[in-house]
């Protein structure tokens, strides 16, 4: 199983490249939960921070800004610490 990529503020040219704009929105409150991921996932952070700690890994923050790579596979524990809008894609 692959980690956890982060690309800190890609510029908007690699967004559009990736067609990010057009990807679903989500939105979640300040909360913990666990999730695994049936297949990877990218998504871009317009709002927000969050720990997202891998099952047996290494707690890894991200946020506002942030383009991450969630691996397939992957189970983990989100902890959501100021409310979450990002644009995502699954595959």
């Amino acid at each position: 199983m692959g980690e956890i990529k982060i690309k800190r503020a890609p510029d908007n040219g690699h967004l559009e490249d990736l067609g990010v704009s057009g990807w679903a929105i989500w939105s979640k409150e300040a909360s913990e939960f666990p999730w695994t991921y049936d297949a990877q996932e990218t998504c871009y952070f317009l709002e927000g921070e969050v720990i997202v700690t891998p099952d047996g890994g290494e707690p890894v923050r991200m946020g506002t800004g942030d383009l991450v790579t969630f691996p397939d596979g992957m189970s983990c524990t989100w902890k959501i610490l100021k409310d979450v809008r990002k644009h995502y894609r699954f595959g």
